[in-house]
């Protein structure tokens, strides 16, 4: 059985950790961010996958580090904008632009579109680089469509204009325990969660 001291994740975004940490509230391993690692790097994201992008955090981060890093990479894919804004969700219409900008963005381009074309996912795959050098990626999707306006004051991102079918609310309606047993980014920690553990009892 092997020790793990540690979860470096490959993020300085803090609603992100907070999630992660979260979804991962029972897992014993404490996680933290890489600022707290004391990692200071610029990462070029130039992958053409949400799996590739999070590989290329996880391992600059794993390669200052080593042990157990995880990385993200998530975003938003809408259908009748031909998968936009993808891998680019993060870097839509500029870093600086705030998401209400965005998601009215997006709204206003889907104006006339009826509700059996707004489909849209939420997409996450996740990194891990092992401390042996092991990589694993691992992929969550939620599947719902685009709302006619930003709704929820929980959430962040792109989730005010997210609607999930099951419950008919945007993801910034629901509960953080909602939202976490649906959301990509938990089913995407989940899987990660699995291979962890079998890592460390191999």
């Amino acid at each position: 059985m092997k020790k793990i001291e540690r979860i470096v994740f490959a993020t300085g975004n803090k609603n992100k950790v907070r999630e992660i940490e979260e979804i991962l509230s029972d897992f014993e391993i404490p996680i933290v961010s890489m600022k707290e690692a004391g990692v200071d790097i610029e990462i070029v994201e130039d992958g053409k996958s949400f799996e590739e992008n999070a590989m290329i955090k996880a391992k600059s981060v794993w390669d200052v580090t080593g042990g157990l890093v995880l990385s993200d990479d998530s975003g938003l894919v809408v259908d009748a904008l031909n998968g936009e804004p993808g891998i680019y969700s993060a870097r839509y219409m500029g870093e600086d632009t705030s998401y209400h900008i965005k998601n009215n963005n997006i709204i206003e381009r889907l104006s006339g579109v009826p509700d059996e074309k707004r489909t849209a996912r939420f997409v996450c795959a996740v990194a891990a680089v092992f401390p042996d050098g092991t990589q694993k990626t691992v992929t969550g999707i939620m599947e719902g469509r685009i709302g006619y306006e930003e709704s929820g004051e929980n959430g962040f991102g792109y989730d005010p204009i997210f609607i999930l079918p099951k419950y008919e609310k945007s993801t910034a309606a629901l509960s953080p325990e909602e939202k976490n047993a649906e959301s990509h980014r938990g089913k995407a920690l989940r899987a990660i969660r699995q291979e962890i553990e079998k890592y460390i009892n191999r």
